[in-house]
């Protein structure tokens, strides 16, 4: 079937199947994947988080793709099954380690190797950047990042910041997205090539100062 975007539900699968196969750091045999619709399901096992998380975005690297429907279970390895408390401290250690994640302000919970992050930061990027620097700790088999972003002082010229952002960018047709602001709201429409570029233009808007909200509206085309 073709999806709107011009590609066959089995070409875009075959694809996403080349780009893991591709991907060294991707576990593709252990995975199941199957496309309706340009929607890319995953299914399967995989022995760490980590592994999970690296699928889901190489699928997404891949023009064509709507959305993927992440069914990927995570059962650890013996070898890579750690306490709460040990984990506890290895997340702690990680984001006080990275530069990217502010020093006060997270607070680290584990439940049965489930780390969930809350707490303020002051950037989009600095709860992102959090998330990062836990996901790949042994022993992890999921992350919730509860983190919220605290305002900041809202640029008057925050719609020129966010379009220059996207010309300067390699992995964005900026010329094709327009940004309407209002308040802290920012909302993008326009067509890119594929969920990457999609993705990326949000996490771009949400790196501008003062913005507290993202509408992605974005449409994908070939």
């Amino acid at each position: 079937m073709f999806n709107v975007f011009g590609k066959k539900d089995y070409e875009i699968q075959q694809d996403v199947i080349d780009e893991m196969n591709w991907d060294p750091s991707v576990l593709s045999t252990q995975l199941s994947i199957s496309t309706k619709d340009g929607i890319v399901t995953l299914k399967g096992t995989v022995p760490h988080y980590y592994q999970k998380s690296l699928a889901e975005s190489a699928a997404q690297r891949v023009g064509g793709v709507k959305a993927v429907v992440d069914e990927i279970e995570v059962n650890l390895d013996k070898s890579y099954q750690k306490s709460d408390e040990s984990l506890a401290g290895a997340a702690s250690n990680a984001l006080a380690w990275d530069y990217s994640v502010p020093e006060e302000g997270i607070k680290i919970a584990v439940e049965k190797g489930w780390i969930t992050l809350s707490g303020e930061t002051d950037w989009v990027f600095e709860k992102e950047a959090a998330k990062k620097a836990v996901e790949h700790l042994v022993g992890v088999r999921g992350v919730r990042n509860n983190l919220s972003v605290k305002p900041k002082v809202f640029p008057s010229d925050i719609k020129e910041k966010i379009q220059a952002a996207f010309k300067r960018s390699a992995e964005i047709e900026g010329r094709e997205i327009d940004v309407v602001v209002r308040g802290n709201k920012v909302t993008l429409e326009g067509k890119v090539h594929s969920l990457h570029e999609q993705t990326e233009a949000g996490l771009t808007a949400w790196n501008a100062p003062g913005v507290m909200v993202v509408e992605n509206n974005i449409q994908i085309s070939q």
